[in-house]
């Protein structure tokens, strides 16, 4: 047997890339027959597979459920929480809920974009820190509230975002 027959057991052909990833990736599409109404569904694992959605894996998707590129794309960068860059070590998520903001959240949101020199929807150059900001967490019992590295936390100041950001700036992913 040659190396071009195909495996009648595994009919998924290996990404020339030899990134095992993709191979998961097509056996999701493959679940869902190529549909593509499963777009999001498909987006979301190989976000889950890569941690963001560069371009090339958007064209690769595209070309494999048959859509055109700008319809992949635009879907991605429709939805909130789809990355089409990598996320820093840390994540800060500012609520700007109405209760949140009421309470202050744009001026913990200036803090934060100046400590880190960032803006909202920014990583770090050192991948270090991604700034997120979030319609609404639903803590509005706590406003404002942050969301450190999946942590909500409540009655915030610009004196504890500070704290907690330059903290990370400074120790690094510790």
């Amino acid at each position: 047997m040659d190396s071009h027959t195909v495996n009648k057991k595994n009919p998924l052909k290996e990404h020339p890339s030899g990134d095992k990833r993709f191979k998961i990736l097509d056996a999701t599409m493959k679940r869902h027959q190529y549909q593509q109404d499963a777009l999001i569904e498909v987006l979301h694992k190989a976000q889950e597979l890569f941690g963001y959605l560069e371009n090339d894996l958007l064209h690769y998707i595209a070309q494999s459920l048959k859509l055109p590129p700008s319809r992949v794309y635009g879907v991605a960068t429709f939805y909130h929480l789809f990355s089409l860059a990598p996320k820093g070590a840390h994540t800060c998520v500012v609520c700007t809920g109405t209760a949140c903001y009421v309470k202050g959240a744009a001026n913990l949101l200036a803090t934060v974009e100046k400590c880190a020199k960032i803006h909202a929807s920014e990583t770090t150059p050192d991948s270090e820190l991604s700034l997120l900001t979030a319609r609404c967490l639903g803590a509005c019992g706590i406003a404002p509230a942050v969301v450190f590295d999946g942590t909500v936390c409540g009655h915030q100041t610009p004196e504890l975002v500070t704290e907690q950001i330059e903290g990370w700036l400074k120790h690094g992913s510790s």
